[in-house]
């Protein structure tokens, strides 16, 4: 079993920080192994809302379609891998933190199947150092524009 919670805080209002988040078409922008977001279904973001996304992690590309399981705009949003090579489910939860800012947390859990067992201590190192890494960068991006 995979799970890994990192978590920031941004200086900006939440609504900010969830909407931009909580949008596929941004995640290239803000995910350091995320070079693509395709919608499969109609916008906008809703439950049972489907992207394909393309991504490169452990020095293998990746193609993997999330569903929205749960979506409550402003605080929670939940994902999960509908197919791909690593059942993964995915959550951002959005908090009002002290002053005008939005404490924001991203959770990766997963069960990996057959090979993918032995590498799964190492795959959650490798996940925290990543979505540390993105979560650097979407507070970097949200606070330039603020």
């Amino acid at each position: 079993m995979v799970d890994v919670l990192t978590e920031i805080t941004i200086n900006c209002p939440r609504d900010k920080v969830s909407d931009y988040a909580a949008n596929p078409d941004h995640a290239p922008e803000w995910y350091v192994n995320i070079h693509s977001a395709v919608w499969q279904t109609p916008k906008p973001l809703k439950v049972g809302s489907k992207v394909a996304f393309k991504a490169a992690f452990l020095g293998k590309q990746l193609s993997y379609v999330y569903q929205m399981a749960e979506y409550i705009p402003g605080k929670k949003l939940v994902m999960r891998t509908a197919d791909g090579p690593f059942p993964m489910e995915t959550t951002y939860t959005w908090e009002i933190a002290e002053g005008n800012s939005t404490r924001m947390t991203l959770r990766n859990k997963g069960n990996p199947t057959g090979f993918s067992m032995l590498f799964a201590p190492f795959m959650s190192l490798m996940m925290k150092r990543a979505n540390n890494k993105d979560l650097k960068k979407i507070k970097f991006l949200l606070e330039k524009s603020s």
